[in-house]
């Protein structure tokens, strides 16, 4: 039987990252994949003469060189090199706020012009902006700590330095903006980012959310040249160099225990030996299938059947023989909710009849060369908060999703002017159906469980030290303590891979 020191199951974000990590402190690993590519929704796919970005949005937290952020550093340290480029603004928002005042705020990178247009658009909202970019700066600053202490950090140190994020961390958004006496309008286009985590403001933190705008202004949002395949690729290449070991098309069935800890993996090549394992696929889907059951702490699955699972996508993709200039597109990213009152445009998105939620993405506006020459790219992206593809038959599910497909186009055509039915060349939908087929997730779900008040990120990370209760066990990804986010996955693997060499030295001792 071959033996490795661990074993890392699902080549996703959050498990290459784990796997460069562990290989970089020289450790023997194995990282073991189902389908033939790595990345899980980190990849592209072709249909005609166009490669699509299968979900990749904008990474957050990369950062320019002058400024980096936590993944430029990761990839930095891992000896990662591939080309990102600069997204030019952070978000147009098409829609009604909760005045009534119809909406459409296009708002620009930088943490000055973002509050002068801010400005210019709610008269009176500079203040309380001013404000909300102070507080995300110890936001952020208190994240980077308590990742670095491994959910252990120093209580005194906490009050010292960053009072005010205790005072405001277990808070919803909208209570601490309301609490900056920002502006309702000005809330309503700052809160336009909520459904990148899958929550409505009313439920989710504002250390969370502040966090994550707070690096999409001050440091900008980049893509991959070559998608988030190429990066995916450059992560195993330099996995490989690193002395890793990767097994593709290979399925892991089982995680092997003796005498309660873990003994390795069995997999459909045959049993591995190994006294610590990383999956990163959804608890769901372990204790379920993967885990004998008298393993599995009674906390554990409780917590699991808690839990909610997060946001499930829905995209439609188009390519079309004319160029964004021809068609007069300008726009990156158009986010057109029915509504800017985050709660009720959640509640929108559990029925095929009322979700009308729709962010459009123009690739081309970035990266020229996403396309052939002459044409452009784009995607169209909404999300299902409950499992509603499960009542659709097999005989109407084709015309159901184009039935979709068709709304979002019309909407989108009707909101910005722009004609696109025209000059469709290549149209593909994935639904909730189709995630669930390529990366095996409960419901189909990218997200893993929703990040809501009592299991935010605040929560995860103060609980690192008692999530992992199964000895050799730990689970990584979007549903990790992170939450979801190409970003929040690939620093999840990174941690998940130092608590696991903790474990080592620990043994070793």
């Amino acid at each position: 039987m071959l033996t490795y020191d661990v074993v890392v199951v699902g080549a996703g974000n959050a498990g290459m990252s784990a796997a460069c990590k562990l290989a970089m402190s020289g450790q023997k690993t194995l990282l073991i994949e189902q389908h033939n590519l790595p990345g899980g929704c980190a990849t592209s796919f072709r249909r005609g003469r166009f490669e699509f970005e299968t979900s990749l949005h904008e990474l957050c937290d990369y950062g320019p060189a002058s400024d980096p952020g936590d993944v430029r550093l990761l990839l930095k340290d891992y000896g990662i090199n591939v080309k990102f480029l600069e997204v030019p603004d952070t978000f147009r928002v098409i829609s009604t706020a909760r005045s009534g005042r119809e909406i459409d705020a296009a708002m620009p990178v930088g943490q000055k012009a973002f509050i002068d247009k801010m400005e210019e658009y709610v008269p009176g909202s500079r203040a309380s902006m001013e404000d909300f970019f102070t507080l995300g700066d110890e936001c952020n600053a208190a994240t980077i700590y308590i990742n670095q202490s491994n959910g252990s950090p120093d209580s005194e140190y906490m009050k010292k330095h960053f009072p005010n994020f205790l005072r405001t961390a277990a808070h919803t958004t909208n209570k601490v903006l309301d609490a900056l006496k920002m502006p309702r309008d000005a809330q309503d286009i700052l809160n336009t980012y909520w459904s990148y985590l899958g929550v409505d403001t009313e439920r989710l933190t504002f250390m969370h959310y502040a966090a994550m705008v707070h690096k999409y202004v001050t440091r900008s949002a980049y893509i991959p040249e070559l998608t988030s395949h190429g990066l995916s690729l450059a992560f195993i290449d330099r996995f490989q160099q690193l002395g890793g070991e990767v097994w593709f098309n290979t399925k892991v069935e089982k995680v092997l225990f003796e005498n309660g800890a873990v003994s390795g993996v069995s997999t459909t090549q045959g049993d591995v030996a190994a006294k610590h394992v990383i999956l990163n696929c959804n608890p769901h889907t372990a204790y379920a299938t993967m885990l004998p059951k008298e393993v599995i702490p009674e906390r554990e699955i409780r917590l699991a059947n808690a839990r909610t699972h997060s946001a499930r996508a829905f995209v439609l993709y188009l390519g079309l023989n004319k160029t964004a200039e021809q068609l007069g597109l300008t726009d990156y990213s158009i986010f057109m909710p029915p509504t800017m009152d985050t709660a009720k445009a959640y509640q929108a998105l559990s029925s095929l009849e009322t979700n009308d939620y729709i962010i459009s993405l123009c690739y081309n506006i970035v990266n020229p060369k996403a396309s052939p020459e002459g044409t452009c790219m784009l995607s169209f992206t909404t999300f299902y908060s409950d499992e509603v593809w499960k009542d659709i038959s097999p005989e109407n599910y084709v015309n159901t999703k184009n039935q979709i497909a068709s709304r979002m186009i019309d909407k989108f055509e009707r909101k910005t002017g722009v004609k696109l039915r025209d000059y469709i060349e290549e149209a593909e939908v994935a639904t909730p159906w189709t995630f669930a087929r390529y990366i095996n997730t409960p419901q189909g779900t990218m997200y893993g469980y929703e990040t809501n008040e009592w299991d935010s990120m605040m929560a995860r990370l103060m609980s690192l030290n008692t999530d992992y209760p199964i000895p050799g066990l730990k689970f990584a990804g979007a549903h990790g303590p992170r939450g979801d986010g190409y970003s929040s996955t690939y620093i999840c693997g990174e941690l998940i891979a130092r608590l696991t060499l903790k474990d080592m030295a620990e043994e070793a001792k």
